[in-house]
């Protein structure tokens, strides 16, 4: 198994690189109270605008709060959403997935539902039900999740549609199986593999979209640090202070390129086509 897992990461660095990066970040933001005294919350406004220094790593912003402490403080918040999106939407997408790609006769309405999500613009329908059920942490998961519910469910039941004219299905349905438990053994197995994959490019979708929730004032309250708040606080103060921007841009960008790598890795590992040229 160590052997495998060391070709796997030869074969395939970007694995490596984008998971080694992933964790780093998230470490950062676990640990955040022990890399800094500072309060990210708390306004001094005798050190506004201080560029970076020994005392203050990445300067302060508009309102004298440590930027460093609000980056790291603010990876929590946007880390934790994209892992709570990405487990929505692939846990509602799955179970839409399985039941419209089994049972023929709910193929055709389930569908038709989510081709009508999937019409509707998905920073437009997080707007609106930010704007309709107001703003916090709940409300962000819930209004980034349901525009990928629909590209999972499509995802799922491709895979399950082909899974269930397997002989071996077939031979499991004659000897009179029960059809939870043809699903549940035979099955969702079987998607588990394109779903990881897909949840990563759900996890930097989600990180991307609470961003721009953020920096458009629809996204958590303001005074909490996410990536797009602070963002959003210094674009006033921009060409004054590049700072105020540039350091939360870098851990954005890092964060969603980290996560893209790895799927990107993830998908030629677990690509049976893969599998058989590493096996060669």
């Amino acid at each position: 198994m160590v052997k495998l897992s060391q070709h796997l990461a030869l074969r395939h660095p970007s694995v490596l690189i984008g998971g080694g990066l992933i964790a780093l970040l998230v470490l950062i933001a676990v640990f955040a109270p022990l890399l800094s005294v500072h309060d990210p919350i708390q306004i001094a406004p005798q050190f506004r605008l201080k560029p970076p220094s020994t005392e203050y790593v990445m300067g302060t912003d508009s309102f004298g709060r440590d930027l460093w402490t609000r980056t790291i403080y603010g990876g929590r918040i946007s880390l934790l959403i994209s892992a709570c999106v990405a487990a929505m939407a692939i846990l509602v997408g799955l179970s839409v997935g399985l039941i419209a790609g089994y049972f023929r006769w709910l193929d055709n309405p389930s569908m038709r539902v989510m081709d009508g999500l999937m019409a509707i613009p998905g920073i437009l329908l997080a707007i609106a039900l930010v704007a309709l059920l107001g703003a916090s942490l709940v409300t962000v998961v819930l209004a980034i999740s349901i525009p990928e519910i629909p590209r999972v469910a499509r995802l799922v039941r491709g895979v399950v549609l082909s899974i269930r004219e397997e002989p071996y299905v077939e031979a499991v349905v004659g000897l009179g199986t029960p059809t939870f438990k043809i699903i549940l053994r035979h099955v969702m197995p079987n998607t588990f593999a394109p779903l990881i994959v897909q949840g990563t490019y759900i996890c930097a979708s989600a990180i991307l979209v609470e961003a721009i929730l953020s920096f458009l004032g629809a996204g958590i309250s303001s005074e909490t640090p996410t990536w797009g708040n602070i963002i959003a606080d210094g674009r006033v103060v921009f060409s004054r202070a590049p700072w105020t921007i540039l350091f939360p841009g870098l851990f954005l960008a890092a964060s969603i390129l980290a996560v893209n790598v790895l799927g990107d890795g993830l998908r030629d590992t677990l690509d049976p086509r893969m599998k058989k040229k590493l096996g060669n």
